[in-house]
């Protein structure tokens, strides 16, 4: 259970069901997720956090399906359950195949470890890697 409990659609007030119906249109599906329902408590913050949700990961330019990778990847780094679970579902729904899982995680796992070692040994960038201008 969340700190607050979930607001449900039937108790939620009408600010938060327009949000929730977005949510419902957008996604085409039934109800709302929990992490939806969390956020009720704050109406603000939840309209603006799904707003920043459909903006970044819709169309753009990465497809939406490596934007979903992205997300799966950096919510394993921070060890966040909920989101690695919503978000390769959602990757599976955008043609995520184990293959792609696996090399993502092989990925994932590379640069942890790489990030550490660099780290620990206080490694001072190159030049070439420097932005110019």
């Amino acid at each position: 259970m969340s700190t607050f409990g979930f607001i449900e659609y039937e108790n939620a007030s009408p600010e938060v069901r327009a949000v929730y119906d977005d949510i419902k249109a957008t996604r085409k599906i039934d109800k709302v997720t929990n992490f939806w329902k969390a956020l009720a408590h704050d109406p603000v913050r939840m309209k603006r956090t799904w707003e920043d949700t459909k903006q970044i990961m819709g169309a753009g330019a990465l497809d939406p399906l490596v934007k979903e990778l992205i997300y799966v990847a950096v919510s394993i780094s921070n060890q966040c359950d909920y989101c690695i679970a919503a978000h390769t579902a959602a990757a599976r729904k955008k043609g995520m195949s184990e293959e792609m899982f696996n090399d993502m995680l092989a990925v994932v796992g590379l640069a942890n470890q790489n990030n550490r070692l660099v780290a620990g040994h206080q490694v001072e960038i190159d030049e070439q890697f420097k932005c110019v201008g």
